[in-house]
């Protein structure tokens, strides 16, 4: 199966970063302040003390925000689960908290709640950048799960999810995911289809795999000649030399 990348959009963190906490009790907001700095070179464990102390003198979202942030830095999922979900709890239309919890559990592997957390988000922005980082965040979790669904052995699952992930952005590794499951399916022409989208919009996949699984769908199909083409473009890819090599070799 093919590998599905994650990019984590960095949109809401640099937008509400510079927005420092002048309304705050002024000592919480100078540790925010001072959180932030450290969150920013790379101090996770610093800024996680700051943010607490912060939080020790007044409970404001944006501290339990960053204090978030700070959390799924140094790995501590949970806690920074736990310290999302009280920042939306005090203030449940922030946009920018629910991208984050998104991203924490993603990185748990609960992508149901992070397309669920995403999809708040684009309900909620009139940003037409911010909706299409967040799109591909979403496309990227459902890829996820048409990997599960595929493990589980549940095909028509794992194309129901493929799908979804190609509908919300033009994801190679999901489309050369639908490749191989067409043509596993016999659904040749849906496989080839896959295939030649996986090439046009090819960004994290090497062509290899396009090729194969369009050399396994035209000779499904009967078209001995596409399919010795397709093939032999194929086995020019390390990762697919010895397999379309394997599948000419049963077309002479």
């Amino acid at each position: 199966m093919t590998r599905i990348l994650f990019i984590v959009s960095m949109f809401f963190i640099i937008a509400f970063s510079s927005n420092f906490a002048q309304d705050m009790n002024p000592e919480a907001g100078k540790l925010y302040n001072e959180g932030n700095s450290q969150l920013n070179a790379g101090n996770y464990n610093g800024a996680i003390d700051n943010y607490k102390k912060a939080l020790a003198i007044e409970k404001d979202y944006r501290i339990y925000y960053q204090l978030g942030l700070a959390e799924k830095k140094a790995g501590k999922l949970e806690d920074a689960k736990n310290s999302l979900e009280t920042c939306l709890q005090l203030k449940n239309s922030f946009e920018a908290g629910h991208n984050a919890l998104g991203g924490v559990f993603f990185s748990m592997g609960n992508y149901q709640a992070a397309i669920d957390n995403f999809q708040k988000v684009l309900n909620e922005s009139n940003n037409s950048q911010t909706k299409t980082k967040v799109k591909k965040n979403i496309s990227f979790a459902y890829a996820k799960l048409g990997n599960l669904a595929v493990t589980n052995g549940d095909p028509t699952k794992a194309v129901e999810m493929y799908q979804k992930s190609v509908e919300n952005n033009n994801y190679d590794a999901a489309y050369l995911s639908l490749a191989k499951l067409y043509s596993e399916l016999g659904e040749y022409d849906k496989s080839i289809e896959a295939a030649e989208n996986s090439l046009k919009y090819r960004n994290s996949i090497s062509s290899g795999g396009a090729y194969y699984y369009m050399g396994i769908s035209y000779k499904g199909k009967g078209d001995i000649t596409k399919a010795k083409e397709m093939l032999n473009k194929a086995k020019t890819d390390a990762t697919y030399k010895k397999t379309a090599e394997y599948e000419l070799g049963t077309l002479n």
